[in-house]
């Protein structure tokens, strides 16, 4: 039986016929780094359930930072680990809060050569571990946190945001940050909105990364959105890109790739997507016991998530990648 003429395999016969044709390229470009900054230390603090992440002093803050600038990563987003926590998460806005002293420190460090981003969020720094203010009853009060977020808002914009990422998923907090914003002149900050957030069980490590435990062992699943649903998190986009989001994101990412796919074909803005802790961490554990080829899978995770749709990676990989492909 004679083949066809058209044989698909000619055009992966060799590496360089692989990279001629490839549909989708990985590059530095295309991440951005989480990193935790916390208060009161002087020394790095590793984090057990995510090998090779810390939570950073400033000191060693400013270093990482300059590091992955000469790397080529062109982004970092920064969540703090506050010595204080109260019930209205006051450290989130104070001036002199831990993202806005470090914001400040960075924007000395690297100026414009790394895109500075805050994470917009009161969980870090609440008593109650819930990502906004609690009405007496227990729940959480949408739209009185929104005035909460239009604060950390302007305390980030004025330590030297260029981006802020409000991920509380409040119903509004992208209208309300984006007026608090240009109210105070800071017409050129973007945002960057988690729009379609998921109340994901792969955030554990996150967690204590950050020192969050949820009071009365209760969930997000009240504001963060339910895993079977995708036409939801398309409504939701449409919502943040109409109040004015620069960017949106979707969170997780590998186990999503069907919703960031959908989000890429719905809006023009630029789509990033959230390679989340426990993704990274299940790669980690899985290499350490030989089960996998860590650096393979890194590589095909991101490539999976470009692929989907994604402009923007947020990974803890993303110095380890950045490396891979320099080299």
């Amino acid at each position: 039986m004679p083949f066809p003429q058209r044989r698909l395999r000619r055009l992966r016969r060799t590496p360089a016929l692989r990279r001629l044709v490839a549909e989708t390229r990985l590059g530095v470009d295309d991440l951005i780094a989480p990193l935790f900054v916390r208060e009161g230390i002087d020394e790095p603090h590793p984090i057990g359930s995510l090998p090779g992440v810390v939570q950073h002093s400033r000191a060693s803050l400013r270093a990482e930072v300059a590091r992955l600038r000469d790397l080529g990563v062109p982004g970092i987003v920064l969540f703090g680990v506050p010595e204080a926590k109260d019930p209205a998460g006051t450290g989130a806005s104070d001036p002199d809060g831990i993202v806005q002293v470090a914001l400040r420190d960075l924007r000395d460090e690297v100026g414009d050569d790394v895109v500075l981003m805050a994470d917009l969020c009161l969980d870090e720094y609440t008593d109650h571990g819930h990502c906004g203010l609690l009405t007496p009853q227990g729940t959480v009060d949408n739209d009185a946190t929104l005035e909460r977020y239009a604060e950390v808002a302007r305390a980030q914009a004025e330590a030297g945001a260029a981006v802020v990422a409000p991920s509380g998923m409040m119903d509004g907090q992208v209208a309300a940050i984006r007026s608090a914003l240009d109210d105070a002149g800071h017409h050129e900050v973007a945002v960057m909105a988690y729009a379609a957030k998921y109340a994901s069980a792969l955030y554990g490590p996150f967690r204590e990364a950050v020192d969050v435990e949820i009071a009365g062992g209760g969930d997000r699943r009240a504001y963060q959105q339910d895993p079977g649903n995708a036409r939801e998190a398309l409504a939701e986009v449409a919502e943040d890109v109409a109040e004015g989001a620069d960017l949106v994101m979707v969170k997780p990412a590998l186990a999503y790739l069907d919703v960031i796919a959908d989000a890429r074909a719905a809006v023009d803005v630029p789509i990033a997507a959230y390679h989340v802790s426990g993704e990274y961490s299940m790669i980690k554990a899985a290499a350490e016991r030989g089960w996998v080829d860590g650096e393979a899978v890194a590589l095909e995770h991101l490539t999976a998530i470009r692929r989907a749709g994604a402009d923007v990676i947020l990974t803890y990989l993303a110095a380890e990648v950045a490396e891979l492909l320099g080299g």
